[in-house]
């Protein structure tokens, strides 16, 4: 038997479509407003593809603080007696090296990650910048030879930290994974001393070499009320982001926002993501003397790629095209323009990765 109808009915049900309604409106209010403080990062992954090789570059030792100084002929055959597996020279019936440089680089190539066949230039190289520095201070060819083999193994140890920091690898070749739905812009926390104030990103910095420790506000086109720089030219570019009337929004990524693998083991983040009214920028200033270094353009080329699959991805979904700016530190001013950067910096990948 059906329930009787009551006078009540009708109003719970009025009521209930006016709440219907109000919800709508919630969700397209909430939706819009999460719309404008984000921008949709499509979920692209790249990888390296093929032969993985990896290098270093040329560079100049930092020697400073190197003084090592000779030891006597007892302590020296006492040294080679007790580690066989440093033995070299006459001491023990062997031979001296030919070169000088000679014993640098035979403790170099005990590294796994150096081999002679690949890097004899640069060895030999900075093994003559050792050479030439002991020669500045002591006295003879006798005192180098023997700071040379008592010493071998701290020197290796000396040069190779320093060659890590002009390491590098790079792909033959990237492959994307493109999967549905966007990447998240997650929050931010920083870290800074307690006693730094928020400072104007508009205001010049006078002490540069401290800039990663400040925290920077007063922005209107970021998505985050707070952010920090690794350089100077990175808050001048703030500055040309939040003056262009053509861009709607920008922010500095923190890591896992994005998953670009330039090597075996290495991901990379960019600088900046921007969204202009036409499009979206991957944009990472750089030092002007770093534009060819083979690790920049690594990460640049990763880049593009994950541009060129993350256009096609929104281009299917009516979206905005994406591009990769690699832009050098010396050509941001206050007076520049996106447009005028994409023109001159836009990195174009190379035919043969596509």
């Amino acid at each position: 038997m059906n329930p009787t109808p009551t006078a009540t009915c009708p109003v719970r049900y009025r009521l209930l479509q006016i709440n219907d309604k109000e919800l709508v409106l919630i969700c397209r209010e909430a939706t819009a407003i999460y719309v404008t403080h984000t921008i949709a990062i499509p979920r692209v992954i790249v990888l390296p593809r093929g032969i993985v090789r990896a290098g270093f570059d040329d560079f100049t030792l930092d020697l400073s603080s190197f003084r090592l100084q000779p030891v006597s002929q007892e302590i020296l055959v006492l040294h080679l007696a007790s580690e066989t597996s440093e033995v070299i020279g006459a001491l023990q019936g062997g031979h001296d090296e030919e070169r000088l440089e000679d014993y640098v680089v035979r403790g170099l190539i005990d590294f796994d990650d150096i081999s002679y066949d690949d890097h004899a230039d640069l060895l030999y190289n900075l093994a003559g910048q050792v050479v030439r520095h002991l020669r500045g201070y002591l006295k003879d060819e006798d005192e180098v030879r023997n700071v040379l083999i008592f010493h071998q193994r701290p020197i290796a140890n000396l040069v190779h930290t320093q060659m890590q920091q002009h390491a590098w690898e790079k792909a033959s070749s990237y492959e994307a994974v493109v999967s549905h739905g966007f990447s998240e812009v997650r929050p931010q926390a920083f870290a800074a001393p307690a006693d730094e104030a928020m400072r104007n990103f508009e205001v010049p910095v006078d002490n540069k070499v401290d800039i990663r420790r400040m925290l920077f506000g007063g922005f209107k086109k970021c998505l985050y009320p707070t952010q920090k720089f690794d350089s100077d030219p990175e808050r001048r570019f703030a500055v040309v982001l939040e003056k262009d009337t053509t861009v709607m929004k920008w922010f500095k990524p923190g890591k896992g926002v994005f998953q670009i693998r330039y090597t075996g083991d290495s991901d990379y983040e960019p600088d900046f993501v921007v969204e202009t009214e036409t499009e979206k920028l991957l944009c990472e200033p750089k030092r002007a003397d770093q534009m060819q270094d083979p690790a920049v353009l690594a990460k640049a080329r990763a880049a593009a790629t994950w541009c060129r699959h993350a256009t096609a991805h929104e281009t299917a979904n009516k979206g905005k095209p994406w591009r990769y700016l690699l832009i050098p530190h010396d050509a941001i001013a206050d007076n520049m323009t996106m447009a005028g950067l994409a023109k001159r910096f836009v990195f174009a990948e190379p035919e043969d990765a596509q």
